[in-house]
């Protein structure tokens, strides 16, 4: 967490330490555990809503996309996740839906985990929010984030660790997307992820509900990406238990971890 980051968050972790510290020692976590389990989260308000962005730079934070686990078995929640991780010794930062999915749970679209390409790019027609174009995709390659247009992605497919194709594109290049209206009328809870010029991955999931146009004035004009990809609507979730914030949905399909390197 950077000391940007941290100051911001500063309110934030005074509650916790409140309220949470005493929990977490009646439940046999020392201070420095829970402290270390701390996400690189923030409350943020813009304009008329507020919403929780979390900061993760690759530099510092792994951050890796889940479907199955060894066993060819579904995740099918952030808390299954978070419990098979820690069961391996890891500690989930947070976490999040990773995009859309068919009712049998497999991604729609680009799907890349550990370098293998599950399945592949979508480019034809369709409806709904994933065929509005441009849609696009999160990767992550070499250590390092990004968020590129689908079409321009696949002009130069760069060897990613993980992939996921999702739509619409929220900012493309430092613009709205085009078919994005400021008087829109559709609200829903909604979460996306953009990478700022830094390299910095930057989560953000609505607490109210808002319109396209106002999510993606947020990571445009206050969180200051340049390139920024809608995840999901009405089912968007995101599990940070060292914060208490348990959007612990059943039936996810893809979804994104965050741990501290």
């Amino acid at each position: 967490m950077d000391l940007g980051t941290l100051l911001q968050s500063v309110p934030l972790l005074a509650a916790l330490v409140k309220s949470a510290v005493p929990a977490a020692i009646g439940a046999g976590m020392g201070f420095g555990q829970w402290l270390a389990a701390l996400p690189p989260c923030r409350n943020q308000v813009f304009e008329n809503a507020t919403y929780l962005v979390c900061e993760a730079d690759p530099k510092h934070f792994s951050i890796e996309l889940f479907w199955k686990n060894k066993d060819g078995e579904l995740y099918r929640s952030l808390h299954n996740l978070r419990s098979a991780q820690q069961a391996t010794g890891r500690t989930l930062l947070f976490g999040l839906n990773a995009g859309m999915y068919h009712p049998d749970l497999a991604p729609v679209g680009l799907y890349v985990e550990r370098g293998e390409q599950v399945t592949p790019a979508k480019t034809g027609s369709g409806t709904g929010n994933f065929s509005m174009q441009p849609n696009g995709i999160f990767y992550l390659s070499a250590g390092k984030a990004g968020v590129r247009a689908t079409r321009d992605y696949l002009k130069r497919p760069p060897r990613v660790d993980y992939a996921t194709q999702s739509g619409p594109m929220l900012v493309i290049d430092g613009k709205l997307h085009p078919k994005f209206r400021y008087d829109g009328t559709s609200r829903k809870i909604r979460d996306g992820v953009g990478v700022r010029a830094d390299g910095v991955a930057v989560f953000a999931i609505s607490d109210n509900v808002v319109t396209f146009h106002e999510f993606a004035r947020l990571f445009r004009d206050r969180l200051g990406c340049p390139n920024a990809l809608f995840l999901d609507g009405s089912i968007s979730s995101l599990y940070a238990p060292g914060i208490g914030r348990n959007d612990d949905f059943w039936n996810l399909g893809p979804m994104i971890g965050v741990f501290r390197r």
